[in-house]
């Protein structure tokens, strides 16, 4: 029994080699028959390849460079192009913006480039003469004084404090305001109106004195006067310190009396200091025409007299008015009020 065992053992093992055997034997030919087929297939492939005629590169070239232009070229066309459109939207650009200086806003620049440019220095005209009905009698007339200005771009540094002491002194001001005046930035500064020529001729002196030639402006100026004072007052009214009227004849009448404005006008740097060799453009002022009222002064001032002698033998404290006519033609002779006493 055991010796069978053993012979059925055996031959089962016996069997299991064979069997491996057989299987690796199957494998190897399977693997040779890969082998070859793809052997053959890469030699079909290789023999396509020979049978194909070769590319002839240079032919291609050609077509292409006959058909199309080289990428270089295209690119600087499309720069040209580029530059053109560009410099066509800068001219019409630059085109609408001359035309809004010169048609829109040229005046606005020509006058800020005047202003810029040229120093102006007003000349007041001598306003008219208020006679009375006889023509002779000066009821309010305007006499020459001087105004004083300083440039104070054209005052050399080391001079503004002797030019401001000099002034202060002479014209009795505040030594320290004027100073501020010299020290300015600006191109004209006002340091005193309507000074008497007295005045003025001290001023003159000083200056050739001291060499100084430039920097202080005395200019002509008017100033009113009213030789009978208070008389016809409240008629003829009174003028500002511009020489404008403000009030009664003075203010009714006041263009005819006040005249044209004149003025000095001088180059200047762009700090609104002096050129040198420059001339001035003087424009001489236009006097005011004078006047001619109905009201003759010898009466005015009878009845002033008298109205105001009534009201106080009388106790009106509310005050009177008074007026004295020409019966033949209509004419005021005078006029006179007073208020409350």
């Amino acid at each position: 029994m055991k010796n069978s065992r053993k012979n059925i053992i055996n031959n089962l093992k016996n069997k299991k080699e064979k069997d491996n055997i057989k299987k690796t034997e199957r494998q190897i030919v399977k693997n040779k028959l890969k082998k070859q087929i793809e052997k053959q297939d890469n030699n079909k492939e290789i023999n396509k390849l020979k049978k194909r005629k070769p590319i002839n590169f240079k032919k291609l070239n050609k077509k292409a460079s006959a058909n199309s232009e080289p990428i270089g070229n295209i690119t600087r066309k499309n720069k040209i192009k580029l530059e053109l459109i560009i410099a066509i939207i800068l001219l019409i650009c630059l085109t609408v913006r001359i035309g809004v200086i010169q048609l829109i806003q040229g005046e606005e620049l020509k006058s800020m480039a005047y202003v810029q440019q040229t120093l102006d220095r007003n000349i007041n005209p001598k306003r008219g003469t208020i006679f009375d009905s006889t023509g002779k009698n000066i009821l309010a007339v305007s006499s020459t004084v001087e105004t004083i200005t300083v440039n104070p771009v054209n005052i050399p540094k080391e001079s503004k404090e002797k030019v401001a002491i000099a002034l202060a002194n002479i014209f009795n001001l505040d030594y320290e305001t004027v100073l501020k005046k010299v020290n300015k930035r600006s191109s004209i500064e006002t340091i005193i109106k309507k000074v008497e020529k007295e005045k003025a001729d001290e001023l003159r002196i000083w200056m050739n004195q001291n060499n100084i030639s430039s920097g202080i402006n005395i200019d002509e100026d008017t100033k009113r006067y009213y030789p009978y004072n208070n008389l016809a007052s409240q008629i003829i009214g009174f003028c500002g310190s511009d020489n404008q009227g403000l009030d009664g004849i003075e203010a009714v009448y006041d263009k005819t009396l006040k005249g044209s404005q004149g003025k000095i006008v001088k180059v200047t740097d762009a700090k609104g200091g002096e050129i040198k060799n420059s001339t001035e453009n003087y424009v001489p002022a236009i006097d005011g025409n004078d006047l001619i009222l109905t009201i003759d002064s010898t009466i005015q001032g009878i009845a002033e007299k008298y109205l105001k002698e009534a009201c106080i033998d009388n106790k009106c404290t509310d005050g009177g008015n008074i007026m004295v006519m020409n019966p033949q033609d209509g004419d005021i002779l005078a006029m006179a009020r007073i208020s409350k006493l």
